[in-house]
């Protein structure tokens, strides 16, 4: 009998023992995410920064596999049509130069350093031509006429006004000086914006021209040019 009791029991010890442990899909996967949840299974994973910057340059990435795939040639194919319009934009640049601003307070005749009177604009053309500075005193000189015009009320103060603008304004209240202003205005871009030098002659042209305008009437509304003498 003992011999059969030994032979049972090894039995079912097998068969124990041949059993597998079940343990619940549900809880063992909580137990998984709890464990991979824990800070030292994430010391070395990329921050949010990161994480973005690796999805940006597989964007990237795509967006020329993509092209490569598109364009003749394949990658060899592409690289050429980059350098081609690398090399056209380059031209474009050095043909047409730094794009200017689409405001027109690019071309302002009076910088943003704070209104000035007519007096102070021509002492300081006065003082750049003492100096032989023709440029400078060209361009006060024409924003002493302009300033000269808005005190006495031949023009109205307005922000961002051109040389051009103040001079076709100017133009029709003064209309016997209306081409002499275009020219100041003129002589003020070329300067300015032109990249000319200016000269003796200009400014002298420019403070003849400053004088006769202070010293002339304007053509009120509904006057005819012979009624004004």
């Amino acid at each position: 009998m003992s011999g059969a009791g030994g032979t049972a029991t090894a039995q079912s010890d097998t068969v124990a023992g041949d059993i597998p442990v079940d343990t619940p899909r549900l809880p063992a996967r909580e137990a998984a995410e709890s464990e991979l949840s824990k800070p030292m299974y994430h010391e070395n994973d990329p921050n949010f920064l990161q994480r973005a910057l690796n999805q940006f340059w597989d964007w990237v990435a795509e967006v020329f596999d993509a092209a490569a795939g598109a364009a003749p040639g394949g990658p060899a194919g592409l690289a050429v049509l980059v350098v081609v319009v690398i090399g056209l934009a380059a031209a474009l640049w050095w043909r047409l130069g730094t794009p200017k601003r689409s405001t027109r307070s690019a071309d302002a005749l009076f910088d943003s350093d704070g209104p000035r009177s007519a007096a102070q604009h021509r002492a300081a053309a006065e003082a750049h031509a003492s100096a032989l500075r023709w440029t400078e005193a060209v361009q006060e000189r024409m924003r002493a006429i302009v300033r000269s015009l808005e005190e006495r009320a031949l023009l109205d103060p307005r922000p961002g006004r051109t040389a051009d603008e103040a001079a076709a304004e100017a133009g029709r209240t003064l209309p016997e000086h209306a081409t002499r202003l275009r020219t100041a205005a003129r002589s003020f871009d070329d300067v300015t914006y032109g990249g000319r030098t200016a000269d003796q002659s200009s400014y002298l042209s420019l403070r003849t021209l400053d004088l006769e305008l202070d010293e002339a009437k304007p053509l009120l509304p509904g006057t005819s040019r012979g009624a004004t003498g």
